[in-house]
C-alpha cells in the first residue's frame, strides 16, 4: 500500500517573508483590521513559513507578531490566528499539558495527539514539554492514567517505532497471527501483545499485518478491536489504527463526530481539529470527506455546518 501523505498543503511557492510580514503589518495598521487578508496569508503559507514571517516581522518593525495579532483580533479568529502561528509541538505541548491538569483528565486529547504524532513530532513535544512545563511528560500521564491504557501511551511517548524499511513478509504473518491469538482465538485477550505490535512495528509494516490480518481471521482489525477491549483503551487502539491507515482520513473522522450533532456547546474538540488542519499543512477544502475502512463515509460540508459556523465565529 503506497503510504498516504500527512498534508495537501506545501511550501508557498515564491514565498518572500519580508512581503507577508509588511501585508500583515498593513493589514492590522491604523483603524479597523483587514480579518479578510490575515486569514488569506496565513492559511496559505506552511507552519515553517509562518514562523519565518515572525522573524521578519520584529526585524521589520521591531514588534512581535503575535502580540499584535492578539491585540487586533477577538474570539474564535483570534484563537484561530494564533494557534496557527505557534510551532506545532509548542501547541501540541499545550494542549496535553491542559489536559492533564486539574481534577478531571481529557483522555480524548491524550489518544488523539499522542496516537497520531510521528516519533520525531513525540520526541519534540516531550522537549518542549519539559522546557515549557518544568515536568516530563510521561511521568504527568502515568500520574494521570492508569491500566493498559496508560502501558500503551506509555510505550507510544518512547517514540521508538521501528523506520519504514523493506517488508518482512514473514514477520508481517507472525505479527497478524499472533493477534489474531491474543484476541478472536483467546479466552480473555493478551492487551500486551496489541500494545507491543501496535507501539513499536513501522507504519508500512503495520498497514501489512491489518491487510493479513484480514485475510487470516476474515474481520478488520478495528472490529477485533472493538469487540476485544474497551473504555480508553479501546479508542487508543483504534486512534493507533486510524493513524496508521491514514492520518487526514483520521482527524476528518474525528472532526465529523466532534461537530455532527453536537448540542452540548462545547466545540472545544472540534476547534481543536480545526487547527490542527491547518497548522500540520493538512487543507481543509469547503467540502472534506472520509472513506473508512470498515464501509464508513463521512462528508461535511464544513461552510455550511452550523455547528462550524459556531465554533469559528
Amino acid at each position: 500500500m503506497a503510504q498516504v501523505p500527512r498534508g495537501t498543503v506545501t511550501d508557498f511557492p515564491g514565498f518572500d517573508e519580508r512581503a507577508d510580514a509588511e501585508t500583515l503589518r498593513k493589514a492590522m495598521k491604523g483603524l479597523g483590521t483587514d480579518e479578510e487578508s490575515i486569514l488569506t496569508l496565513l492559511t496559505s503559507r506552511s507552519n515553517a513559513q509562518r514562523q519565518k514571517i515572525s522573524e521578519a516581522f520584529k526585524t521589520l518593525f521591531g514588534r512581535d507578531l503575535l502580540d499584535d495579532l492578539k491585540s487586533e483580533l477577538t474570539g474564535k479568529f483570534e484563537k484561530l490566528i494564533v494557534a496557527l502561528m505557534k510551532p506545532s509541538r509548542l501547541y501540541d505541548a499545550y494542549e496535553l499539558k491542559h489536559a492533564l491538569k486539574g481534577a478531571g483528565t481529557d483522555e480524548k486529547v491524550l489518544t488523539e495527539i499522542i496516537a497520531s504524532r510521528t516519533p520525531e513530532e513525540l520526541r519534540a513535544i516531550k522537549q518542549v514539554y519539559e522546557e515549557e512545563y518544568g515536568s516530563s511528560l510521561e511521568d504527568d500521564v502515568v500520574g494521570d492514567t492508569s491500566g493498559y491504557y496508560q502501558r500503551m501511551l506509555v510505550v507510544l511517548l518512547q517514540a521508538n517505532r521501528d523506520p519504514d524499511a523493506r517488508i518482512d513478509e514473514a514477520q508481517v504473518e507472525q505479527d497478524a497471527q499472533a493477534l489474531f491469538q491474543a484476541g478472536e482465538l483467546k479466552w480473555g485477550t493478551d492487551e500486551e501483545k496489541f500494545i507491543t505490535i501496535f507501539g513499536t512495528r513501522s507504519v508500512s509494516h503495520l498497514r501489512k499485518v491489518f491487510d493479513k490480518y484480514m485475510t487470516i481471521s476474515g474481520f478488520q482489525i478495528e472490529e477485533t478491536i472493538d469487540r476485544e477491549t474497551s473504555g480508553n483503551l479501546e479508542q487508543l487502539l483504534l486512534a493507533v489504527v486510524k493513524s496508521i491507515r491514514s492520518i487526514p482520513a483520521y482527524l476528518a473522522e474525528t472532526l465529523y463526530y466532534a461537530m455532527k450533532g453536537d448540542t452540548s456547546g462545547d466545540y472545544k474538540k472540534a476547534d481543536f481539529f480545526f487547527f490542527f488542519f491547518l497548522r500540520q499543512g493538512l487543507a481543509l477544502p469547503p467540502r472534506l470527506e472520509y472513506s473508512g475502512a470498515v464501509s464508513a463515509h463521512y462528508n461535511l460540508n464544513l461552510m455550511g455546518s452550523s455547528n462550524f459556523c459556531a465554533s469559528a465565529s
